[in-house]
């Protein structure tokens, strides 16, 4: 594959991913880090270190649209400044034990569990399982290991974190626009010490392909930002266009598929 082709590649990847963030209101790392490790895959990069890769990868394009959103939901006062700085510790300590877990992982195991932790989502998405609200708040041991639980996993996935931190808040008492603010903001420190720490633990790694720096391609990571934010109104739009239910079962439908075929290959 020539260099240009491949950064076609990434630009469509990124485009596809903020669309179908933007229309199925998820992280766009259930959609990058899939589509990552064909593309890697494609590109012949070592399989012990594709998984790493992606996640890694992902992390990193997540600082940026994560960002993006955080400043948003900021400018609307819908963050919740206190519940934030409760869970930060939480979730930066979490992220730099995702990051040393998945080191510790071979790719095989860190792809099955990934596509396990996909098919609990589109189990819950297809059932609507999610906490009832609730209205006290936990004091602040609480927060911290609810962040660092939230963290570990995002970081070991490659998400953003907000399909555990959005039912969590809603649990604590916050109203969905608080939730869903406050989400946002926590993806940012997520990704942004999760990619740190897969740069650090993937450095020097003999298997790294060109242009990457520990487990962060970035080509891929250049490719998926320019792209992924503006197709992220284009699925918004869309959203609210197409029926709920619809975009529901659909989007489970697909997660269980990439799920599926982590879990067996």
């Amino acid at each position: 594959m020539t260099a240009l082709s491949i950064l076609a590649g990434y630009l469509a990847l990124g485009a596809a991913a903020g669309t179908m963030a933007g229309l199925f209101g998820v992280g766009g790392g259930l959609i990058i880090v899939p589509v990552l490790v064909f593309a890697f895959g494609l590109q012949g990069v070592a399989p012990d270190i594709i998984m790493h890769l992606a996640v890694g990868t992902s992390l990193a394009t997540i600082v940026v649209t994560g960002a993006s959103s955080a400043l948003g939901h900021f400018r609307k006062g819908s963050i919740h400044r206190p519940w934030f700085m409760a869970l930060l510790p939480g979730l930066m300590l979490g992220a730099i034990g995702g990051g040393l877990i998945a080191d510790n992982l071979s790719g095989t195991v860190l792809g099955t569990l990934f596509g396990i932790f996909v098919l609990l989502l589109a189990t819950k998405m297809v059932f609507g399982l999610t906490p009832k609200p609730g209205s006290l708040a936990p004091g602040t041991i609480a927060m911290t290991i609810a962040g660092g639980i939230v963290g570990a996993i995002s970081a070991l996935f490659g998400i953003g974190g907000g399909a555990m931190t959005v039912p969590w808040l809603s649990r604590c008492g916050a109203s969905m626009t608080k939730a869903v603010g406050t989400s946002a903001a926590c993806g940012l420190p997520i990704a942004a010490v999760g990619a740190i720490t897969f740069i650090v633990v993937g450095w020097g790694n003999p298997l790294l392909p060109p242009w990457a720096t520990g487990f962060v391609m970035w080509p891929a990571f250049i490719g998926i930002v320019l792209t992924s934010v503006p197709f992220a109104r284009l699925g918004v739009r869309l959203a609210h266009i197409l029926p709920a239910h619809i975009l529901r079962y659909s989007f489970a439908t697909l997660l269980a598929i990439v799920g599926l075929r982590f879990i067996l290959t």
